[in-house]
């Protein structure tokens, strides 16, 4: 089937979709060729409809948030992407349960649970990711992680909704069962703290200051590029490396923080790729130690 055949199927039950859509538009990093078809479904309703439509044709069907840990190459991708970010987003809370729509941004999160004196998720408030890429990551920082407050995480298949408990989703460093198997998250329960609102709200501004002194977010990039090796930290092995201000193309190994690369100004994904993989290779040479990529890089190459 012509994709264009795809789209109008698609269509007719959910109201934005579109052919050939530049992912540049839709990654931190503000690069990246078309995907063949984009839908942005607003409802569950709709967010079905794509993936039953998708499990009929046999054809897989990309998932992504607001694209804060993607890097989509030049030649873009191929397929359908559904992508779950402000057009599916939205955040209720029942005593100390929130649950959160998958593309709620963190940041919305964090302060909408603070306003209902709910908390103990400040840590995520300065992540640029949405709830449903958090779980698939199982996002974290200052030694926390999200996987540690889900109770429930409820998915669209194509035989219907689907509902995981917390200690089924087989959360660890930066992954979860979401790696395995690919499922469309739509929602997630989260167990929180109470708290008082004016406290909570303080200590996310008090960790956002501290991510804005020490981490380059002046610039496009999809936070840190590498996963933390064991036993050490990867921006200390890549400074280490003597890599701080390393450029190719217009991508740069933050001189702020050398954990990060950056969009300069003007890079292609092929800059990027290309500055990561020299990155593994020299930390591996100077250190032994094989950095991961943090960042998906998805497309065509």
């Amino acid at each position: 089937m012509e994709m264009n055949e795809i789209a109008r199927a698609l269509a007719r039950k959910i109201q934005d979709v579109r052919e050939n859509e530049p992912m540049s538009g839709h990654t931190s990093f503000g690069v990246g060729g078309p995907a063949d078809v984009m839908v942005l479904p607003q409802t569950e309703a709709e967010i079905d409809h794509a993936v039953q439509t998708m499990a009929q044709l046999k054809l897989p069907i990309f998932v992504m948030g607001n694209g804060s840990n993607l890097l989509a190459t030049s030649k873009g991708i191929r397929g359908v992407v559904m992508k779950l970010a402000d057009n599916f987003a939205g955040v209720e809370a029942d005593g100390q349960f929130v649950t959160a729509k998958s593309g709620t941004s963190l940041s919305a999160l964090v302060r909408d649970a603070a306003h209902m004196c709910l908390g103990g998720v400040e840590f995520l408030g300065g992540i640029p990711g949405t709830v449903g890429g958090a779980v698939y990551m199982n996002a974290g920082a200052y030694e926390e992680e999200i996987g540690s407050f889900v109770e429930e995480v409820y998915f669209s298949t194509h035989s219907g909704m689907l509902t995981m408990r917390g200690d089924e989703m087989q959360f660890g460093h930066r992954t979860s069962l979401l790696h395995k198997v690919p499922l469309v998250v739509t929602g997630v329960k989260l167990k929180l703290k109470d708290c008082e609102t004016e406290d909570c709200i303080c200590k996310i501004n008090e960790l956002n200051g501290q991510r804005r002194e020490k981490q380059p977010l002046e610039y496009p990039s999809a936070g840190s590029a590498f996963k933390r090796p064991e036993g050490h930290f990867a921006g200390a092995l890549i400074e280490q490396a003597g890599l701080k201000g390393l450029s190719i193309g217009g991508a740069q190994v933050s001189e702020k923080h050398a954990g990060f690369v950056i969009n300069k100004g003007g890079a292609t994904s092929e800059d990027i790729i290309s500055l990561i993989e020299e990155v593994q290779r020299r930390v591996k040479e100077h250190s032994g130690v094989a950095l991961e990529p943090e960042v998906r890089i998805v497309g065509q190459r």
